[in-house]
């Protein structure tokens, strides 16, 4: 399993935190410092079933800069949505973690609890 992790915040610690008490073997993946290529977006997305502006930030300042509440969210703008969380990894949700076959925003007990088993 694979975390991507910011250990500024909250939500993100306690996810590895829940990883550690159940003795979960992981990768901690510093997302900020390492930020993830488009094609490992991608492919996160789909083991999320997501699309990239359904784990965007978009309270962040840099997405007001970008302004991201003004770029469409349908087939047409993907690319550009996954460029930008390229660009800019402060704009994806954390923390996400991921396995061989699926992935979750585990922000929530439930989210954990969904991957953890």
């Amino acid at each position: 399993m694979e975390i991507w992790h910011n250990p500024r915040c909250t939500k993100s610690r306690a996810a590895k935190k829940a990883l550690d008490e159940a003795g979960t073997e992981y990768t901690e993946r510093r997302y900020l410092d390492a930020p993830p290529t488009v094609a490992e977006l991608t492919e996160v997305l789909g083991k999320l079933g997501r699309e990239p502006w359904e784990i965007t930030r978009t309270k962040e300042p840099v997405a007001k800069e970008l302004g991201l509440a003004d770029l469409p969210r349908d087939a047409a703008n993907r690319d550009r949505w996954l460029q930008l969380l390229a660009e800019h990894p402060v704009l994806i949700e954390r923390p996400i973690l991921i396995d061989d076959s699926t992935a979750v925003v585990a922000r929530t007990e439930a989210s954990l609890t969904q991957i953890l088993g």
